[in-house]
């Protein structure tokens, strides 16, 4: 099961939170627990309210499409980092990448497709199955290109953390299997990853002569039907590419995920509506665990490519029509342009959780 809006999660234990922000959270989580116990023996002070209301609020308040935390981590970001550190994509780890070619009309026949993406979910189901805690990735991009005639590339990288498992090179090649009966496979040494030489409101100049800008895609609507590649790649415009990175979770945590998803929804959703809504997901959910899938973790990448800063910024303007047609929610990750295009190549397979906030 894949969705970029999985239902109701514990409060700012979102997907791409960095493991800074995810233990400022447990830390939080915990300091409002103990105020509570402590409470119902002997009243703490009252600034202990105000100290733990802050910090949810922080981390939990979102003014737009991140929350207050991840405003000023970004803002951080952006006057620390001034070029693609090499550390973002060089974790420690087995990483293999291949170029696939699938069957011609694959993507566009709604029977094609959908085997297409059944098949691609038990390649997920068992990466996510070969460690007690999740950790492999699976990172898919698309390139399309037009020119007189539009060409489209496609890749699949798997990383596997170091130290996860004792054997990569057995899920690795295990995968292999998996993904030669999507179509025609074939390895690939991914280049280099291009050197950002120029700034700008919104874009980067590469060394390459392109320029790039980058949007998170946040949200499509019938997240399940798998068309997302072909609204976004198949109209006529600019070179793009889209990306997206599967963290496929194991049985055992995908079960206690959806159990806390479902209390937590269930204690602190008060519109009824929405409420309703959370608990038909979550009866889904339940019923595609039953018979054998798992939670995936995901995250998707839009970039539009351009010759210079004019013909980008004209492409992301119409790559931001063509999603509010089929409404597909962007975020175009102010400040953080420098990084965000790694993520639309293969070396995006091995970016670390909350590397774009």
């Amino acid at each position: 099961m894949y969705s970029l809006t999985p239902g109701y999660r514990i409060p700012a234990l979102q997907r791409g939170l960095s493991p800074v922000e995810s233990l400022l959270t447990k830390a939080n989580a915990g300091v409002g627990g103990a105020v509570l116990m402590s409470a119902m023996l002997t009243p703490p002070p009252i600034w202990t309210f105000g100290a733990v209301g802050a910090a949810a609020a922080l981390l939990n308040l979102a003014p737009g499409p991140r929350s207050i935390a991840r405003w000023a981590s970004v803002g951080y970001r952006h006057l620390r980092e001034h070029t693609t550190p090499d550390a973002m994509a060089g974790h420690a780890g087995a990483t293999t990448t291949w170029q696939l070619y699938p069957q011609h009309g694959t993507m566009q026949d709604p029977q094609l497709r959908a085997a297409f993406h059944e098949a691609f979910a038990r390649a997920l189901t068992f990466a996510g199955d070969q460690a007690r805690q999740a950790g492999v990735q699976v990172h898919v991009t698309h390139h399309s290109t037009a020119r007189e005639h539009t060409t489209h590339t496609q890749t699949i990288s798997v990383h596997v953390p170091k130290g996860l498992v004792g054997h990569p090179g057995r899920i690795l090649d295990s995968l292999a299997g998996e993904f030669a009966a999507l179509g025609a496979l074939t390895p690939l040494t991914p280049g280099p990853v291009p050197t950002v030489t120029g700034r700008g409101s919104g874009w980067v100049a590469l060394d390459d002569g392109r320029h790039a800008a980058t949007a998170r895609i946040t949200a499509w609507p019938e997240e399940t039907s798998g068309d997302l590649m072909p609204k976004l790649l198949l109209g006529p415009g600019a070179d793009r590419s889209v990306a997206v990175l599967y963290r496929p979770l194991p049985a055992g945590q995908s079960r206690r995920s959806a159990k806390w998803q479902r209390a937590a929804s269930e204690a602190f959703t008060n519109d009824k509506v929405k409420a309703d809504a959370q608990d038909m997901a979550s009866g889904t959910t339940h019923g595609e665990l039953v018979n054998g899938a798992t939670l995936v973790d995901v995250d998707a990448y839009l970039t539009v490519w351009a010759d210079s800063p004019e013909t980008v910024t004209d492409a992301r303007w119409q790559a931001s029509l063509a999603a509010d047609r089929h409404r597909i929610r962007l975020d175009w990750l102010a400040g953080q342009q420098h990084r965000a295009h790694v993520m639309t190549s293969p070396h995006g397979a091995s970016t670390r959780k909350g590397a774009i906030l």
